[in-house]
C-alpha cells in the first residue's frame, strides 16, 4: 500500500511540474506597417490604376487626381518664361537693324549739309580783295557749319549708343527674372506631380478607399500598401520573462501551416509595463502586467497581418 501511495505521489508531482529545459513560449500576431498614398491637396480621383490584391511595382502610378488646374498654372509658367527670356535677349543685343539703318541715313544727310555750310562759311572768309562782304554774312555762315557739324556728331553718339546693348544692371535684372521663372516652372511642375500618387516600393495594395469621381480631401488616403518588409511580430511577455528579451534577440516563430526554421530577431522591447490586453493569442493568461515586444521576420518569413504566431527562446 505504502508504495502505490508513493508512486501516485510522484505521478501527480511529475505531472504538475514542468519538464526540464522546456523553451518558453510566447503567442502574438503578425501586425502590418502599411504605406498610405494621400494627396497633398484634395481634389476628384480621376483614376484609380490598381485593385486590392494586386502587387504595384516600385515607381508605379497607381492613382491620379484631376490636375487641370496644375496643367494651367504650368503653361502660364512656362510662359513667363519665353517672356522673360525675350526681353533678356533683346536687352543684350543692340536696336533693331532698320532703326540703326535709318540712324546712318540721317548721319549721312548730316554730313553733306555740314560740308555744304563748312565750304559756305569758307568761301564768305575767303573773298578776293576789295569785295564787299559783311560781318553779319560770315557770323551766319559760322553758325551754321558749327550747327552742322555739332549735327553730325550727335548721330554718330546715337548710332554707337543703338549699337550698344543695355546698361549691366539692367541686363542683370532681367537675369534675374529668368530665373525667378524658371524656378516657377519647377514650382509648377512638383505641383502637378503631386497630383499622381505613385508607390515609393513594389508592395502589395492592402486596399483602396476612393473610386474615380469621389473627393478626395487633403491628406486622405487613396490606396494603402504593404511592402513586404513591413511585418512585424507582436506579442506579451510577463515580467518575470522582460529580463531574457533583447534587442537584437532571435526567436523561432512557428504558426499553422508555416515551413520549420522561421526566424525573427527582437526590434523593440516596451519600457512600461501594462495590463493583459482583452484580446490577445494566449492559451492562458496568468499575469496581470505585461510588457509589448516586437519582433522583425528574418529573410524567408511569409507572414500576413493578423496571423497568429508562437514565438520561443531556449530557457536556460
Amino acid at each position: 500500500m505504502m508504495e502505490w501511495m508513493q508512486a501516485a505521489v510522484a505521478a501527480l508531482l511529475g505531472l504538475f511540474s514542468p519538464a526540464p529545459d522546456q523553451p518558453a513560449r510566447f503567442y502574438g500576431y503578425a501586425e502590418g506597417e502599411y504605406v498610405r498614398l494621400a494627396p497633398r491637396e484634395g481634389g476628384t480621383l480621376r483614376e484609380l490604376r490598381i485593385r486590392r490584391g494586386e502587387t504595384a511595382a516600385a515607381g508605379q502610378a497607381v492613382a491620379v487626381l484631376e490636375d487641370g488646374s496644375e496643367r494651367a498654372a504650368l503653361a502660364d509658367a512656362r510662359g513667363r518664361l519665353a517672356q522673360a527670356e525675350a526681353q533678356l535677349a533683346n536687352l543684350r543685343k543692340g536696336r533693331r537693324t532698320p532703326e540703326i539703318e535709318a540712324l546712318e541715313a540721317q548721319r549721312t544727310q548730316a554730313a553733306a549739309a555740314m560740308r555744304l555750310s563748312e565750304a559756305q562759311y569758307r568761301r564768305q572768309r575767303q573773298l578776293p580783295a576789295g569785295q564787299v562782304v559783311s560781318v553779319d554774312r560770315i557770323d551766319q555762315a559760322r553758325a551754321a557749319f558749327e550747327r552742322d557739324r555739332a549735327r553730325v556728331a550727335e548721330l554718330a553718339a546715337d548710332l554707337d549708343l543703338a549699337r550698344m546693348s543695355a546698361r549691366d544692371d539692367e541686363i542683370d535684372a532681367a537675369g534675374a527674372a529668368v530665373e525667378i521663372a524658371r524656378a516657377g516652372i519647377e514650382q509648377a511642375e512638383w505641383k502637378l506631380g503631386q497630383r499622381t500618387l505613385s508607390a515609393p516600393v513594389a508592395a502589395l495594395a492592402a486596399d483602396t478607399l476612393f473610386e474615380p469621381g469621389e473627393f478626395v480631401p487633403a491628406g486622405g488616403a487613396v490606396v494603402s500598401l504593404l511592402p513586404p518588409g513591413n511585418v512585424k511580430l507582436r506579442f506579451y511577455v510577463p515580467e518575470a520573462a522582460l529580463s531574457g528579451m533583447a534587442i537584437g534577440m532571435e526567436l523561432a516563430v512557428g504558426c499553422d501551416r508555416c515551413p520549420a526554421g522561421l526566424r525573427a530577431r527582437v526590434s523593440f522591447v516596451s519600457p512600461q509595463a501594462e495590463f493583459t490586453p482583452p484580446v490577445i493569442y494566449s492559451r492562458e493568461s496568468r499575469a496581470k502586467l505585461v510588457y509589448l515586444v516586437e519582433a522583425r521576420p528574418l529573410a524567408g518569413a511569409s507572414l500576413n497581418p493578423g496571423q497568429p504566431v508562437e514565438l520561443s527562446r531556449p530557457s536556460r
